[in-house]
């Protein structure tokens, strides 16, 4: 909503530039209240940025799936560097040099999208924020049939992601017998897969469509997912971490199927409107997956997420036979560059 207000420049400037700031007062805080305040605003900045960004994409670039995928490879591919730098800063230098990074990291990105990016203009200048939040045009759009099929295949996919993220290890150390090194250097290299893997189905998606590729995604990971039930061995294992990062990049392949199907006005509140509903929901992956471990076994917790990706594959095939998987942008009145 921000973004359609003071355009997706001005926001994504002040949520990277936010984020130099307040990772700064983490490092500097002198006592805990102060830090809480700042870990709050820390999370605020850095939460204004995707929906934004990804508005901003699809409004500059045609090839939307490949663009989307290279700015979502981002996140994993940090999630193997930082903590590593981190850690090691921390170890050396002490903690607030360790969360001082974000600053040093935040800032000069802020410097060089400023400077190399192109002011946008808002695409609802005139509209009060808080006058679009009205529960009758949110639910309209929700239930759009291809929001909607779209949405509940994205809180799947983000209830594998969350259960994978958080319990991969663990699965490796309890079933499969792995130290946490072992375990940690394959969940390192699940991430790499995940960030390589997302501008390639991105990619795929501008060439053969949306569900075509998120399907070929899907299907590799409920094929790898099953072999981490049923497998033993250090390269049936790592294969299954290949497939599992190819699986965990559906969303480059989803998330612009959202944007063919809205306004070019609709896109940033839209989307953000969108994303937020499917990932507050797929959040309960960790909930849902360590109850199921508790009770029945890990083999049976991680033969639900391949039977939950199986199922997503499905339910695409028979949309892509309904005409529903064909790409199209029939709102896009936007030049692209």
């Amino acid at each position: 909503m921000l973004g359609d207000r003071w355009g997706e420049r001005r926001v994504v400037l002040l949520a990277v530039g936010g984020t130099a700031f307040t990772s700064l007062l983490l490092a500097l805080a002198p006592h805990y209240a102060l830090f809480f305040v700042g870990t709050v605003a820390l999370g605020a900045m850095a939460g204004l940025h995707y929906s934004a960004a990804t508005s901003l994409l699809t409004r500059t670039f045609r090839q939307t799936g490949t663009a989307i995928g290279i700015h979502s490879a981002g996140a994993p591919l940090a999630g193997i560097a930082i903590p590593v730098a981190a850690g090691a800063v921390g170890a050396l230098f002490g903690w607030r040099y360790a969360v001082a990074i974000g600053a040093i990291v935040a800032l000069p990105t802020a410097l060089l999208f400023m400077s190399t990016v192109r002011t946008t203009p808002p695409t609802r200048p005139n509209t009060a924020v808080w006058d679009r939040v009205k529960v009758r045009p949110i639910a309209e759009l929700l239930a759009r049939p291809p929001i909607l099929w779209t949405g509940v295949l994205s809180l799947v996919g983000a209830f594998v992601w969350q259960a994978t993220a958080s319990f991969l290890p663990t699965f490796l150390v309890e079933h499969h017998g792995y130290t946490e090194a072992g375990a940690g250097a394959l969940f390192s290299a699940y991430f790499v897969v995940q960030g390589i893997g997302q501008p390639l189905v991105g990619k795929l998606s501008d060439r053969i469509g949306r569900y075509p590729a998120a399907t070929f995604a899907t299907t590799i990971g409920a094929i790898g997912y099953g072999m981490f039930v049923i497998g033993h061995g250090f390269w049936i294992l790592a294969v299954a971490t290949f497939c599992a990062g190819i699986a965990m990049s559906w969303g480059a392949a989803l998330l612009p199927k959202f944007m063919d199907h809205l306004t070019a006005e609709e896109r940033g509140a839209g989307f953000g409107l969108i994303r937020t509903s499917y990932m507050v929901l797929g959040a309960t992956g960790s909930v849902a997956t360590g109850v199921t471990a508790d009770l029945l076994g890990w083999n049976v917790a991680f033969a639900g997420l391949a039977t939950l990706l199986g199922g997503m594959s499905v339910v695409m095939l028979i949309k892509q036979r309904d005409g529903a998987g064909v790409h199209t942008t029939p709102h896009d009145t936007t030049t692209p560059q």
